[in-house]
Formats: structure tokens, sequence, C-alpha cells
């Protein structure tokens, strides 16, 4: 026998209301999760549609009083049926309850009250409201007989003009209206999140542009979907290409899904999409109120808008006719979900395009290695975009060894050359962009003499500074003290690195005080709307200088900025994760884009104290295949991702005893599986050690990692994992997995 658990209201509070059914024996082979069925229901056995979440061998009550499922509709329009599907691929990729991963692609139906607007129209002719008019006169009906003198000048007013500016009451309206005087008419209005006029802004596309968007967009029109990767350096016009392509897929009928990092980030690109598509595209972003963001997702399932613009959730757009969908900046960490199932946008975009039948462009000036590796493998099409748009050149970079600064006594912050340059910007009226690189940070130590970095002997990343003079691998467990000497130089000037936004604001105003000078960090953009308001105005040249971290580096524009200067380098190099270097490159490179995009010719200084670092010299050369090279050949040999894959697994609980022995139970469990075999060859698990960050909220963290090359393998212990803590719940334990993880824990 074969079991289906049904949901026959879809809603987040319906979600685990689930009723059982048998599958007759004629549906055993085709019934799959995410079917729409029809179901007896009730006493009556009234028939109603519902949804397939789930298929069991066994039964919840007893068989004998389970009814069979009438018949499975072929309907595979409805969109709550792909996001079903796409819901249990999550949940079986990843490692979550179904619940969970429904949560996440289901749209949130909130009791959210509809934005109406209402007007009032006269109802009669003009003799018979002329009579009724003199009528009102004649006994003293004021309110009435001035609302109906207004009507029959303007034929329709707006209900708020009548009641606020002419002082007439509901009650007297209603009272006309049942009268057949009048007639109250009420429209559904959708809170717009656009701002802004629109221009219907549409940009000639260079050689290079059109060639990439006439080969996709000549796929699209023979029936072929893939996947392509769209290579281009900073400035080289990535955007435009997309809305070309975009421009052919809405022509069809189609509707597209566009995501972007954070909208806060990108405003510029998001005002570009607004000039060019009106009110056929809408934005899903987190600042957005309730009701915005549930007329929003209305809008879509109504196809009446054609294009959405979002970070990670926009993805989950109910579109019926999705056609394609656009991941920009496809490198950046935001696209991995932090929370249960903790989901790569990428690939479930892949999955989603499958079920849709739709295509998928991803797009950066620094791909990812996972992304550019499966473009090596023609799992997706490579297009290079190698040149500026508009003629602009690339900046010139110069790399500046805070080594040498601090042996000719430079202890400032600022390297010779930079206050130099920002002295000239100054004097010539042009910006100066200052980005303090302080992702990733986790406590590392490093001497500032030779610019050594102390790194686990086993998992080559670097050891995180603890209190109680400890050094701490959050990969394997590895510990050691602290050194009180360079052990490569002998220098007594080894310690973890500190800097902040603000000391580098006060050091700026210090040493040119008669400088404008704006900061953009987690302090300053805690308000709706910070973002722009700052972005906004430096872009109005109404600041000389804008400082801040990895936000300003985010796809800006301005055209008056010719100087970037990176401080600290270091920090996200020496991340306590394999991934350190690729985010360096990436944000060093996206950093160094920002100046000289118009005119002006731009330069960039970047201040490291490993200036021979690769991370550092392919970004300073805008050298991508070269950081690519090199960086794979390290992940091949350490096997981690794209090379191989990784699974996380963490252990939570608010008693670290409890914490600690069952992560070490469900380790050994595993580990007995992997030498017999179970899962092919080549598993390896390590740890299991504290998580970096030990303990958040009074809760405890252990964890360890599982690698193998092939992630099926992974998958396999993934389900092993869960079947054991089904098989050993504990109290205030919880597990959650991470399958090849963007950063350490």
């Amino acid at each position: 026998m074969k079991y289906a658990n049904i949901i026959v209201n879809i809603s987040h509070e319906n979600l685990d209301k689930t009723f059982q059914y048998i599958v007759p024996e004629a549906l055993m082979d085709t019934i799959a999760v995410g079917d729409y069925v029809t179901v007896p229901f009730g006493k009556g056995n009234k028939l109603i549609n519902g949804y397939v979440l789930e298929l069991t061998d066994s039964a919840c009550y007893d068989p004998e009083k389970l009814k069979e499922i009438a018949a499975v509709k072929t309907d595979s329009r409805l969109v709550e049926y792909k996001l079903i599907r796409l819901a249990y691929w999550m949940k079986e990729r990843y490692g979550s309850t179904m619940i969970n991963a429904l949560k996440t692609v289901l749209p949130v139906k909130k009791l959210i009250k509809e934005k109406e607007s209402k007007s009032i129209t006269l109802k009669l002719d003009e003799r018979s409201a002329a009579e009724r008019l003199e009528l009102y006169a004649r006994k003293h009906q004021k309110a009435r007989e001035r609302l109906l003198k207004e009507l029959i000048s303007e034929k329709e007013l707006d209900y708020r003009l009548v009641t606020g500016k002419l002082n007439i009451t509901a009650a007297t309206i209603r009272a006309m209206e049942e009268q057949e005087i009048l007639t109250v008419v009420k429209k559904r209005v959708y809170r717009n999140t656009a701002d802004g006029e629109t221009e219907g802004l549409k940009v000639k596309l260079n050689d290079m542009q059109e060639q990439i968007a006439e080969s996709i967009k000549d796929d699209y029109a023979r029936g072929i979907r893939k996947t392509y990767l769209i290579h281009g350096i900073t400035g080289s016009g990535k955007t435009e290409v997309y809305m070309d392509i975009i421009d052919a897929v809405v022509r069809e009928g189609k509707q597209v899904i566009v995501l972007i990092p954070e909208i806060a980030l990108t405003y510029q690109t998001v005002l570009r999409f607004y000039k060019r598509y009106g009110d056929a595209v809408s934005t899903l972003h987190s600042k957005l109120s309730d009701g915005e963001r549930y007329d929003q997702f209305e809008r879509a399932k109504k196809g009446e808008i054609s294009v959405m613009i979002g970070p990670r959730s926009a993805l989950f757009t109910p579109f019926e006719k999705l056609g394609l969908i656009v991941i920009d900046e496809e490198h950046e960490g935001s696209y991995k979900s932090d929370s249960m199932p903790k989901y790569h946008a990428r690939e479930t975009a892949m999955e989603l395009a499958r079920l849709h039948n739709a295509s998928l462009i991803l797009g950066s000036a620094t791909p990812s290695l996972e992304a550019y590796y499966r473009a090596k493998n023609h799992e997706y099409e490579l297009f290079v975009l190698d040149k500026r748009a508009k003629e602009a050149r690339l900046p010139d970079v110069k790399v500046i060894d805070l080594k040498q600064e601090l042996k000719d006594g430079n202890k400032s912050m600022f390297s010779r050359e930079l206050k130099r340059l920002m002295e000239d910007r100054l004097s010539k009226g042009e910006q100066t962009m200052l980005f303090l690189n302080r992702r990733g940070y986790a406590g590392f130590v490093s001497c500032r003499s030779c610019g050594e970095v102390l790194k686990c002997p086993h998992c080559d990343v670097s050891l995180s500074e603890h209190k109680g003079g400890k050094l701490v691998c959050h990969y394997c467990g590895y510990e050691r003290k602290t050194d009180k000497a360079c052990p490569k130089c002998g220098s007594k000037m080894i310690g973890g690195m500190r800097a902040g936004t603000e000391q580098v604001e006060a050091a700026v105003k210090k040493m040119f005080p008669y400088a404008s000078v704006l900061r953009m960090d987690a302090d300053t953009t805690k308000q709706k709307d910070s973002y722009e308001r700052i972005l906004s105005a430096f872009a109005n040249k109404e600041a000389d200088i804008l400082i801040g971290t990895q936000m300003i580096v985010k796809g800006h524009d301005f055209p008056y900025v010719t100087l970037m200067g990176i401080l600290a380098a270091d920090m996200s190099l020496n991340a306590g994760d394999h991934r350190a270097a690729e985010r360096t490159f990436q944000l060093l490179t996206q950093a160094a884009g920002r100046a000289g995009r118009a005119d002006i010719p731009g330069e960039v200084v970047i201040q490291t104290y490993q200036p021979g670092h690769y991370a550092v010299k392919c970004a300073a050369a805008q050298d991508y295949e070269g950081f690519y090279n090199e960086e794979m050949a390290y992940r091949q040999l350490a096997q981690y991702p794209p090379a191989g894959h990784m699974l996380a697994v963490l252990v939570e609980s608010p008693d670290e005893e409890s914490a600690g022995r069952y992560c070490e139970a469900l380790a050994e469990s595993l580990k007995h599986d992997i030498i017999k075999g179970c899962y092919g060859r080549d598993v390896r698990l390590i740890g299991p050690a504290d998580a970096a960050i030990g303990k958040i909220n009074d809760i405890y963290r252990k964890l360890f990692y599982v690698k193998s090359a092939d992630q099926g393998a992974l998958e396999g212990v993934k389900d092993s994992a869960e079947e054991y803590t089904d098989a050993r719940k504990e109290k205030g334990v919880r597990v959650t997995f991470d399958m090849d993880p963007l950063r350490g824990y």
C-alpha cells in the first residue's frame, strides 16, 4: 500500500494540517509530490481539491478508515504545484522538514486589509439631477445640495475629497446612494513599490553586448533552454544585456525574475528597470511593509506584472508563466540561506527553471568558482564581456606594502601614496571612496613586520584568537597557545587586526578638515531609505569622500569617483575558512571597479601586508583567469568545493554537555557507516569541534564536516543523519545541515 499526505488549504497557517489518503493501484506508478488531486472529504464525502505533500509506505491511522484519492488533476499550470515540487526538491537536497521548505517557498498569506480607491459618480440624467437639486434647496438639505451641485458640474468626484474638503458625511453619501442619486465606485489599489517617473529608457548595445544578447534570444526563440554565465568585467554593461533579453521574453507573454544581492545596495540598477518597464516591474525586499509585500504577490499571481526584482526570496514569486531567471552578481554570499533549508539561490533557480521550462542567466564580474567551474565543464554556456561599455578605461591599480610603510616610520592607517592621491582629488573637485575590508573578520592573528598569518597545520585556514591566549581552528578543533613572537621573523609585532569605519572617518576628518565626508555602514543605515539617502547625496556630489564597508562596492556607478582606497585588504584574506581568498579577490576586484567609470581615468590603491598573495595580485591586474587557476589548484589539493563537496553538520543545545555528547554520538554513527563503505569511497569526516562562535544567545554550538568528491554520497550521509536524529530525539538539541557552506561556522 502507498499513502499520500494531502493538504486541502495551502497557506502557512495550515501547513501542518494534512490528511492521509490511500493511493489507488491505478495511480501507484504516476502520482508524485506536488500533484493536484481530488479527494472525498468529510462525512458527506464532498469532492474537494488538494496537493500531495508526501508519499509514504506507512499509515498514520487505521487503513480501514482511510479513503482513496479520487483523481489526479492534470493542470500543471498551477503555481502551487510547481512551488510544492520545488520545496520537495529543496528538502531532499539540503536537509529540512517539508513544512520548513514549504514555508520558504510559499508566499505568506497575511490578513492585510486591501487598499481601495473610491469615487462617486452621478447616476441621474441632467434633467432629473436639476429637479432633485431644487428639492434639496427647498428642504434646506445643505450637504446633499452641495454634493449634488458638485456632481452635476464634475460627474465624478474622489471619495476622500468629498468627505474631506466638502465635509460631507459617509451617512449622507450612503443615503443618496440608496435613493439612486449617485453610485460609489470601489477599485482595488496596489501599493506600488516604484518611485519616480518612467521614461522607457533603452540604450544601444555595443557589438559584444549585442552578440551575447542575440545568441541567448535565438536559443530562446528556438525553444532551447540553458543556463548561461555572463562573465563581464566591472562597467561592461551586463545589465543592458539582461534588459535586451528580458524585452524579448516579455514580448512572448512570459514573466521574468531578476535576483540582485540587496535592493537597498543596488538602487541604481532597480531605477533602470523602473525607467524601462514602468508599472510592469515590481520589487520585493526586506524593507517592504506586509501590505506592500502582499500586494506584489497578488499582482504576480494575477499576471499584472512581468518582471519581479529582489533578493533571494524573490525567487519564489508565484508567476504562472515564468520564462527567464536572471541572477546578477551571482557570486554574492547573500544568495545562500542562513536558515533551514540552507538552499543556494543559484542551484534552486536551476531547478525552478527546469520546472517552468525557463532559461537561467548568471552574471558577475567575479564569478563564483562553482559557476565558472561548471562553465568550464560545459554545464553552463559561457560568455565574456572583457571591455567596459562606452569605451571607459579600467583604473590604474597600485598595491602598497604596509610592512614597508611601517619600516619607513609611517604608522598611520593611510599610506603616503593614498594620502597624496586624496589631496590631489580634493584639489580637483573629484570624489574618493575608501573601502574598509572587514568582511569575514574572525579574530585572525598576523605579524605586522613580515605579514605572516598563523594557520592550522591540518586545514590551511587561519587560526582564530580566543580569550585565555588560545588559537583555535574551527574546522577540525586543533588549538595551541598564542605566539608572543612571529614564528617566521621573530618580530614582537604580532597580534589580531583591529579597525573600524568610525576610526577611519575620524582620521580622514583630522587629515582633511575642509573635506565633506559621508560614512556608510551598519550604524548609519539602520533607518528605512538610509542607503538611498547616503548614496544619492554622494552621487549628487554633496560629499568629497565616502567611507564604508562592502555595501559601498556593490554595483554603484558614480561618474565623479576617480580614486578608490582599499584599507586592510588582509582582513577578509585571513578569515578562518576555505573561501577567504575567493571572497577577497571578489571584493578587491569589485571595489577597484568603482573608480573611473566615466570619461575621467580612475586610480585604485590597495593597502596590504601580503602584496605577493595571488588574490591581491590578480585583483590588482583584474585577472580572473589567473586567480581561478591558482585557487582551483588549492581547492583540488584539499578537495574543497567545487573540486569536491562538503556537508557541515551543526548541533546546538542550551546545555553544552548535551550538545557535545550528541554531536560526538552522531559523528561516531556516521564514521561507522563511512568505514563500512555505505556511501561509496572517498568520504571523510572532520571533527567534531566547537563552532567559531561557540555560543549564541545562550545556545552552545558544536559541529563536524563530511567531505567527498561525490555530492550524492553526502546527500546519503545527510539522509542517514536525519534518520539518526529522528530516531534519537533529545530535548533542546537541534541539528542542521549545510551543503557546500559558503563560510565557516
